[in-house]
């Protein structure tokens, strides 16, 4: 069975050591992170801060569980309320549940989430050009290519280029 629920504190453990695990497989994907970032405490502390942002409404960080295991993270970050009405989608699995459907089911049900309880009208996402297995998670998930970022967001260490999605509520 395939869930998300909100982040909490108590998942900091189980969290380093899915992130400690999966480190390698994560690398080309993410920023490059601090030894501290795979520790409980380091958890702990990202942990603390998603739950304020949930507090003040400007993010919704949720782990993704697989068979009652944390397999990986699943957000909804800069939240922007007003006329937008929009939120960016943040992902990642495990290497040992990457191909198997569980990231396009958490998709899924962040996108219930984010239309349903939160009332966006908009999530948008990007990916690096070469991930072809996310661009296909979030085709499946209605999305549609909008754009293409020039040097973007810094991942592996330098600054790389991302193509743009975005999804509209069906309301």
């Amino acid at each position: 069975m395939i869930r998300i629920r909100p982040a909490d504190v108590e998942d900091a453990v189980a969290l380093a050591e899915v992130y400690a695990t999966n480190r390698s497989f994560l690398a080309p994907w993410e920023p490059r992170r601090p030894a501290s970032f795979f520790t409980p405490a380091g958890q702990r502390a990202r942990l603390e801060q998603a739950t304020a942002e949930r507090g003040n409404g400007t993010g919704y960080g949720c782990v993704i569980e697989y068979d009652g295991g944390i397999c990986g993270t699943i957000t909804l970050s800069t939240i922007v309320r007003g006329p937008a009405q929009s939120a960016y989608l943040g992902y990642w699995v495990a290497e040992s549940v990457n191909g198997r459907g569980v990231a396009t089911r958490a998709v899924g049900l962040a996108l219930d989430l984010a239309f349903g309880e939160l009332d966006l009208h908009q999530v948008l996402a990007g990916t690096l050009p070469h991930n072809t297995g996310s661009q296909r998670v979030l085709r499946r998930n209605g999305f549609e290519r909008i754009g293409f970022a020039r040097a973007h967001v810094e991942i592996a260490g330098r600054w790389q280029d991302h193509v743009l999605f975005q999804r509209l509520t069906d309301r």
